[in-house]
């Protein structure tokens, strides 16, 4: 049986890496070829290669190459180098994760050549039509045949869409990697871990176009960024090319706070786990500063990940300088956690649905 992984920006390779893994010691793997296209959306070497490289993920099987561009160029540009590749190989499945551009033009092109799609990380939503991520995960979920739901909530979302015949309860890959790395950062220390001592620092990550591409919000964040590194406790921020861009072209100075450039997934979760709290507009970095029980401020209006607002583990503060104050203020109360995101065992649970249903569709 011949399965394809389509992935193209940093998450998905952490994604990828935990099914990798999780095919090696499977009763499946002697009878099962995997192959991965990166479709080149990320494609700076701090935002790719390194990615590869300490997750041990087998290098692409095929390397697209998209780069930057519009959405329309990017997606674009990805189908029509996707669809011979897709159209030769004539994988059984192609597994689809999460909800970039990457995931949308997987979907689109393999509905056309009806190849079998399982969407991993599905039924999310954020209600925010806004945000291209929402709109690139709708249209993959309604397109693919299985939907692996990280949690009951994204379940009930494709209920209320009509699709609960797709959908299936996996809990989140995401939360099996953090479990199965999170002791490897302290092991192996380094630089950061002798920079950055527990609990000394606030780790800050901003990225989403709704924040960097406007001014205004972008000032705002990074103007309560430097007050809290001026009266609170130092902040650290890996800085993403995007915002780096916008930062320098909105004239926006960063004096106080200190500047890294895009972590590893691994240098991320030190950070993460050392930090005192996190400020963030990543889904990612929510979940995984959930999972490291470490207080997180989300500088958006809405989150898909709504388990982590229970107890206080997560306020939603938008770019509002007196909310971020507020909630860092309040940030020592938060908690206790819950689990909601699985046991640790999604990529075996993905893995056994997906072969029994495969074989049943085929026979």
């Amino acid at each position: 049986m011949k399965i394809l992984s389509i992935v193209g920006a940093r998450p998905q390779f952490v994604k990828v890496a935990a099914i990798c893994r999780a095919l090696c010691r499977s009763e499946f793997r002697d009878s099962t070829r995997h192959c991965i296209i990166h479709t080149g959306q990320h494609y700076d070497p701090e935002m790719s290669e390194v990615f590869f490289s300490e997750l041990d993920i087998p290098k692409p099987d095929f390397n697209l190459g998209v780069g930057s561009g519009t959405h329309a160029e990017q997606t674009g540009e990805m189908m029509m180098r996707l669809e011979p590749v897709l159209a030769r190989e004539q994988p059984d499945c192609v597994l689809l994760y999460g909800d970039t551009n990457s995931t949308l033009a997987g979907a689109v092109v393999c509905s056309k050549l009806h190849i079998p799609v399982a969407h991993i990380e599905a039924g999310l939503r954020s209600f925010n039509r806004q945000m291209p991520e929402e709109t690139n995960r709708v249209v993959a979920d309604h397109l693919s045949d299985l939907l692996f739901c990280p949690t009951v909530e994204a379940n009930k979302n494709l209920a209320r869409e009509g699709l609960s015949a797709r959908a299936r309860l996996s809990g989140d890959i995401m939360y099996d990697a953090a479990l199965y790395y999170q002791r490897r950062p302290e092991i192996q220390s380094g630089r950061l871990a002798v920079r950055f001592q527990p609990k000394s620092f606030a780790l800050a990550t901003i990225h989403r176009a709704e924040n960097t591409d406007d001014a205004k919000r972008l000032g705002a964040i990074i103007g309560a960024l430097e007050t809290i590194a001026r009266e609170t406790c130092p902040v650290v921020l890996p800085l993403h090319p995007r915002t780096r861009r916008c930062v320098k072209s909105a004239g926006i100075r960063l004096d106080a706070v200190t500047l890294l450039p895009p972590a590893s997934y691994l240098d991320m979760l030190l950070l993460e786990n050392r930090a005192r709290f996190i400020i963030t507009d990543s889904g990612g970095v929510q979940k995984e500063a959930y999972f490291a029980h470490v207080p997180c401020i989300t500088a958006r209006d809405e989150t898909e990940w709504i388990e982590t607002l229970e107890n206080g583990c997560n306020v939603l503060v938008g770019a509002d300088p007196r909310a971020i104050k507020a909630a860092v203020a309040d940030a020592p109360n938060a908690g206790p956690w819950s689990t909601p995101y699985g046991s640790g065992d999604s990529c075996e649970v993905i893995l056994r649905i997906l072969f029994r249903e495969l074989r049943v569709g085929s026979s």
